[in-house]
């Protein structure tokens, strides 16, 4: 309706050109919103107000000419004027009735639309490092990236969602070591571990793995282990010693040796990280491996395009990317002195190598300290030919857990951290999901344990899904009652829900195909879920007030239908959120 709407608008504007308005008007700079309160009509535009200075006129005064020139509708009862000049739109009942025709003809594909004609997006998210399970942070990424995903698909896009694997660089090599470390303690040797070292019980059960696997095959004593090694923190470099640690394991081990830890360790992260993903309903088209793009020769290819720009130069061994002349705060390194990569430049190739895989769309789904880094891929990206505008950020802020009205500590190294398996064991996929996505993503959010456990109007889950339960149970109660539900009787008598509350509901069911197409556009899931609460709560009211199940026929299939209408409205918001519509609580 909103759309119609819009091009009802720009139809009256079309027609004032030439006299009221000096020249055409972009059909952008039209926007209809839903009203905010329903005495002043369904839906309100503010073209006059923004119109007014161009056409030389007063707003009010160009809004009366906008609705006068107006073509005629069956969906709208009248326009008016409104206020310093809005237009308020009063939906005809027909158009009402409409909406919940169109709810229970689509089914599950009603609030979808092929809006983006198929746009080729490639979005990546979560892209965790693989030394650890994942945390309660990942999980809101995850949520996020898996429902973005969703809404776009509901809205036309061809979506393919990827999992960057940073399976090469230096927290691989202190995972590497970790496990060893706590392998050679298997193995019945005594040496420190180290501060930087990754401390969880996880690492213990990889290094039982080894030792299961290769028996004393890699032990070495702890004596050559520790020889001549810099003082660890607090007394010496934390960072020193560590890379001294992983020097050492590499010259004991060889690099075959290094390389089976290495494979090893990953694999069982990995394989934790994908069966905690999947247990929580998110997939991936593909994952990604770091170390495949460089064995593929992509990260050669996209510095040979940047070196052929121009953007790149020596200086102290080193190679530089001018990142400062693209929108950067200072040129950024690519290739170290020791001909070692930075993690900026495999980055790099792998964005370049998105586009020139035919997406025209780049999402990445990032935690909210990777603001910077942004700013010079997108930089990167322009200096290889691509545009910038192709590569979307959205930055998902922090997550702190609170039980009992008190902060949960959490530190990745320390290992003073909730896992996302341990969160969902204790409050539900349902529980995780939505209530990762109450807030924008953009906000910081605190999640209540308590809160997300309880069966309360107050926890969003179980308000929503209780709306979907209930509609189940006046079904049921049909059916003990020996009645049958005929939505032919119900089509025919829309007009008997002329009730405020029943009035409501319908007006909240027009509303649904607004609110996806705006959520995809905007990447604001949460506008999903605060209008799914907005949806529960109109069936919910309309539930306490009124009968459903009376001796007119005419009436009680009506309402029924409604009912029906709300159900399926919910159960399709929910997929999109990915948490379940259950029959009963």
């Amino acid at each position: 309706m909103k759309s119609e709407l819009e091009r009802l608008v720009a139809d009256a504007l079309k027609t004032l050109t030439g006299s009221v308005l000096p020249d055409p008007v972009d059909p952008a700079w039209i926007s209809v919103e839903r009203s905010r309160d329903a005495s002043h009509g369904d839906y309100t535009c503010n073209i006059a107000l923004r119109l007014a200075k161009l056409a030389r006129r007063a707003p009010r005064e160009l809004a009366g000419a906008v609705v006068a020139a107006l073509p005629a509708s069956p969906d709208l009862a009248r326009a008016e004027v409104a206020g310093a000049g809005f237009i308020n739109f009063h939906l005809a009942r027909a158009a009402h009735g409409a909406v919940l025709r169109r709810v229970l003809a689509e089914r599950e594909r009603f609030g979808r639309s092929d809006a983006a004609r198929g746009q080729r997006v490639i979005l990546e998210f979560v892209s965790a490092n693989p030394t650890g399970p994942l945390h309660v942070g990942h999980g809101r990424q995850a949520a996020y990236g898996a429902t973005l995903a969703n809404l776009l698909r509901a809205t036309g896009h061809s979506v393919h969602c990827e999992y960057y694997i940073n399976d090469a660089g230096r927290q691989m090599d202190i995972l590497t070591a970790s496990t060893w470390l706590r392998y050679l303690e298997h193995c019945g040797e005594t040496l420190p571990f180290p501060a930087n070292g990754y401390r969880g019980d996880y690492v213990h059960a990889i290094a039982r793995q080894l030792y299961e696997r290769r028996g004393r095959e890699l032990q070495h004593p702890a004596a050559a282990v520790l020889s001549d090694l810099p003082a660890d923190a607090p007394a010496g470099d934390k960072e020193q010693y560590i890379d001294a640690v992983i020097q050492r394991m590499r010259s004991l081990l060889g690099a075959g040796g290094f390389d089976q830890v290495l494979e090893l360790s990953l694999a069982a992260m990995l394989g934790d990280i994908r069966d905690d993903l999947a247990a929580f309903g998110v997939e991936f088209d593909r994952w990604y491996s770091e170390r495949e793009l460089a064995r593929s020769g992509a990260v050669e290819h996209a510095l040979e395009k940047l070196a052929a720009a121009g953007t790149l130069y020596r200086k102290e061994g080193a190679l530089w990317f001018r990142a400062s002349q693209f929108g950067d705060d200072e040129d950024r390194v690519l290739v170290r002195a020791n001909g070692q990569n930075t993690y900026f430049a495999p980055d790099i190739a792998y964005h370049l190598q998105k586009r020139e895989r035919g997406f025209e769309r780049l999402i990445d789904v990032l935690g909210a300290d990777h603001h910077g880094y942004v700013a010079r891929v997108r930089g990167a990206l322009v200096a290889m030919g691509e545009p910038g505008d192709c590569l979307e950020a959205c930055l998902v802020q922090f997550v702190s857990l609170f039980r009992g009205g008190e902060k949960i500590p959490m530190g990745k190294r320390e290992a003073q951290f909730v896992t996302l398996r341990q969160l969902r064991a204790e409050v539900g996929n349902d529980a995780c999901r939505l209530f990762y996505l109450m807030r924008s993503h953009d906000q910081h959010l605190d999640f209540d344990l308590e809160l997300a456990k309880s069966r309360s109007n107050e926890n969003p889950v179980y308000y929503v899904q209780y709306a979907h339960a209930r509609v189940a149970s006046v079904m049921k109660q049909l059916d003990a009652r020996a009645l049958r539900y005929d939505q032919a009787v119900a089509l025919e008598h829309m007009e008997r829900l002329d009730g405020a509350h029943e009035q409501a509901a319908v007006r909240e069911l027009a509303r649904y195909p607004d609110i996806v197409a705006q959520a995809a556009a905007a990447r604001t899931p949460h506008a999903l879920v605060h209008y799914l609460r907005d949806l529960a709560h109109a069936f919910h009211t309309w539930y306490n007030a009124a009968t459903f199940i009376v001796d007119d026929a005419p009436l009680r299939n009506a309402r029924l239908a409604l009912a029906l209408g709300v159900q399926q409205v919910v159960r399709n918001g929910l997929a999109l959120l990915g948490v379940s519509a259950p029959e009963s609580m």
